[in-house]
């Protein structure tokens, strides 16, 4: 070897000595022995599954940003503008579901595109972590005490990609709840459901007939608090016209309704988010068996 080489190899390997290098070296092996993801369900080129790490979470909350405050009506505050994520301190406790693109243009660092996300919290990780997200609205408490023995999981921060809103998208985001519901022995599932617009006077016909032909009994009932109440029976059960209400229902409430879902009692207005938000509770057995059928009892409809 001449002195020329021998320089150059002396000074590659205290290159890769140095303590910076070992890491970088160090975090790549951990990333190519790191377990792939397991896919709870595959539509042609839509694959359902859940976040394995922080860098997929932020990709659920850029794809959250972008449908709620750049193309939606949430008003954003400055760190979630310059952070261009929608984040809170549930997203740390939360399970996220995420719907990605295989077919799609991969972004700069080699990712497919998220364009689905729900996000669960289940009963156990919010019973340790200060509670559910929806009791900020809602007086859920006496509702959980009714049935004990039951475990609840809360369903939130739903949203797709523009021109992924179609029922392949929907299907398979549903794919993955029923999937997770079965793995966790899930039995009722409760969450915000939202209009756009702060105006209840404007919703009136699909308030009152949520409230008319939707309401929980009282076995299953739970009431917005008192402090952020808005009545939702607005309009006489006879002065409504059923076919007009169900055409002004936004789609996730209407989904959620044929699948055998019930509506709490009052609705809260969200300003931050710009909407008005009614509560969603889903006993699993109440659940149309048609739709159990069609995802299959063990989720294998769609399985990867």
């Amino acid at each position: 070897m001449q002195n020329g080489e021998l320089a150059g190899s002396t000074q590659r390997l205290i290159r890769m000595l140095r303590p910076e290098t070992i890491a970088a070296t160090a975090q790549a092996a951990t990333t190519w022995f790191k377990p792939l993801p397991v896919p709870l369900g595959r539509l042609g080129a839509l694959e359902v599954r859940l976040a394995q790490d922080k860098r997929d979470v932020r990709r659920a909350q850029k794809l959250r940003y972008r449908v709620f405050y750049r193309d939606g009506t949430a008003i954003a505050d400055a760190a979630t503008l310059l952070a261009r994520r929608d984040k809170d301190a549930f997203d740390r406790i939360c399970d996220h579901l995420m719907v990605i693109d295989h077919a799609a243009r991969p972004s700069m660092r080699g990712r497919q595109p998220v364009v689905g996300t729900y996000r669960l919290l289940r009963q156990e990780v919010a019973e340790t972590n200060g509670g559910f997200y929806t009791e900020n609205e809602f007086d859920i408490a006496s509702l959980i005490d009714r049935h004990a023995g039951l475990r609840f999981l809360e369903l939130g921060r739903s949203c797709v990609l523009a021109r992924y809103r179609n029922k392949r998208t929907v299907e398979l985001l549903w794919h993955g709840i029923w999937s997770y519901v079965r793995q966790h022995r899930l039995d009722v599932m409760i969450g915000c459901a939202s209009f756009e617009g702060t105006d209840p006077g404007r919703l009136a016909l699909p308030l009152s007939f949520l409230h008319h032909y939707a309401r929980a009994p009282e076995a299953w009932r739970a009431s917005a608090h008192p402090s952020r109440r808005v009545e939702m029976n607005r309009m006489a059960k006879q002065a409504i016209n059923p076919k007009a209400a169900l055409h002004e229902l936004p789609p996730l409430i209407k989904g959620y309704l044929r699948l055998g879902a019930l509506i709490g009692d009052g609705a809260v207005i969200d300003h931050q988010f710009g909407t008005t938000d009614v509560l969603i509770v889903m006993p699993v057995a109440a659940i149309s068996a048609r739709y159990i059928e069609h995802f299959g009892v063990d989720a294998s409809r769609h399985a990867a």
